[in-house]
C-alpha cells in the first residue's frame, strides 16, 4: 500500500509523487549535461525530484570553476539524497556549437571521474532513445519533450529538466536498458 503525501513545489526543484511499490528503491540519477544541466533523481522512497542547475562561469572565474562547482553539486546530491546507486546521462554525439561540445565533454569527464572514484555505475543513453521513449518520435523537439513530461504529471521549468525526467523514466521502465 502506497502512502500519499503532498509536497510543495519550489522554484529550484519540482517534487512529484509516483506510486511506491516497495519501501526500498535504489537512488538513481539522470542528467542532461550542459551549462544548464537538467537533473531528475528517484530517491530511496520512490519520490522523483527534478530541476535544473546552472554551471555558467562567473565573470572572474577560471576555466575549471564550472567543473569544480559541478563536482561539488554531485557530492551534495549524493550526501543529501544518496548514496547514488547509478547514473544515466544523455549521450550527445553531435553538437551544433563548438563551445557546447567542449562544455559537454568537460562535464562528462567530470561526471565519469566522480562516479569512478565512488564505484557508481554510469551509462550514456542516446538522445533518440530518450526522445522515442518519451514521445514516440526519436527526433522530437524541445516543446514535445516538455509536453511529454507534463502529460506524465511533472512540471518541468525548461527542456533540460524535461529531458532528464524522460531519461529517468526510461531508466526506471527499462531497468536501465536491461529489460
Amino acid at each position: 500500500m502506497a502512502a500519499t503525501t503532498l509536497i510543495p513545489k519550489s522554484d529550484s526543484a519540482r517534487f512529484e509523487l509516483l506510486p511506491v511499490t516497495s519501501s526500498s528503491h535504489r537512488c538513481i540519477l539522470a542528467l542532461d549535461l550542459g551549462t544548464t544541466t537538467g537533473w531528475a533523481l528517484r530517491g530511496h522512497d520512490g519520490l522523483i525530484t527534478s530541476g535544473s542547475a546552472s554551471f555558467r562561469p562567473g565573470r572572474f572565474d577560471g576555466g575549471g570553476m564550472r567543473y569544480l562547482r559541478f563536482t561539488n553539486w554531485l557530492g551534495e546530491l549524493d550526501r543529501l539524497s544518496g548514496p547514488i546507486a547509478a547514473i544515466w546521462f544523455e549521450e550527445v554525439r553531435r553538437h551544433v556549437a563548438t563551445d557546447a561540445a567542449h562544455v559537454y565533454g568537460g562535464l562528462m569527464a567530470t561526471l565519469t571521474a566522480w562516479a569512478e572514484l565512488r564505484g557508481v555505475p554510469y551509462e550514456g543513453v542516446p538522445v533518440g532513445t530518450i526522445k522515442r521513449h518519451a514521445t514516440g518520435k526519436g527526433n522530437a523537439d524541445k516543446d514535445a519533450m516538455i509536453a511529454a513530461a507534463r502529460a506524465r504529471g511533472f512540471s518541468p521549468a525548461d527542456d533540460n529538466e524535461a529531458d532528464a525526467i524522460a531519461l529517468l523514466l526510461w531508466a526506471i521502465a527499462t531497468n536501465g536498458g536491461v529489460a
